[in-house]
């Protein structure tokens, strides 16, 4: 069982973020960057959760409220808001998505023995977008699959939209420095 061994000294890194006060993580290798949300431009009749698009080295982004997306009030930006923008696979291929987040936090490194299984629920209850609960010392991360929580019809559907088409935006983003957004 060598194999095994292996598997619980693995370390996985993570991004952690606060979502209304609760903290979660996902998969650092889902991160492609964190950015402040200037430049955040609403479009009309968009589903709810959808918190508009950014301009992103030219191409445009649709920019999901994350927390809204779980059943969480909608986002109330601050200084600390910011864009994750994640890969995600809808519809067969790599898109960019921006996710909000209230704020970023740190990447982690958690151990195998350090994430616990996703606690049973009852039957009718979906966390099939949750791969786990990452223990830090007295509290627990939510670790989300980023991939289910931004699946569905309407994400596939906005996928689809050629927004490009459809709205003239600046080229300047404000980024934060890579290094100080996650580290």
């Amino acid at each position: 069982m060598i194999g095994m061994n292996r598997d619980e000294n693995k370390s996985n890194q993570y991004l952690t973020f606060a979502l209304r006060n609760e903290d979660f993580a996902i998969d650092i290798a889902k991160v492609r960057e964190v950015m402040d949300v200037t430049g955040l431009t609403k479009i009309p009749k968009m589903p709810a959760f959808i918190s508009g698009v950014i301009n992103l080295r030219g191409n445009v982004v649709p920019v999901m409220d994350l927390g809204y997306r779980l059943g969480m009030p909608p986002v109330e930006f601050a200084k600390n808001t910011c864009v994750m923008i994640v890969e995600t696979e809808i519809a067969g291929s790599i898109v960019a998505m921006g996710t909000v987040a209230d704020s970023v936090q740190m990447v982690v490194d958690l151990q195998a023995d350090e994430i616990e299984a996703v606690p049973r629920m009852g039957a009718n209850i979906n966390t099939d977008f949750i791969t786990g609960m990452g223990r830090q010392g007295d509290k627990f991360l939510i670790l989300l699959n980023i991939d289910k929580v931004l699946a569905g019809e309407e994400t596939e559907a906005l996928a689809d939209i050629d927004l490009g088409t459809h709205l003239a935006l600046e080229p300047e983003v404000s980024t934060m420095d890579d290094a100080s957004a996650i580290s």
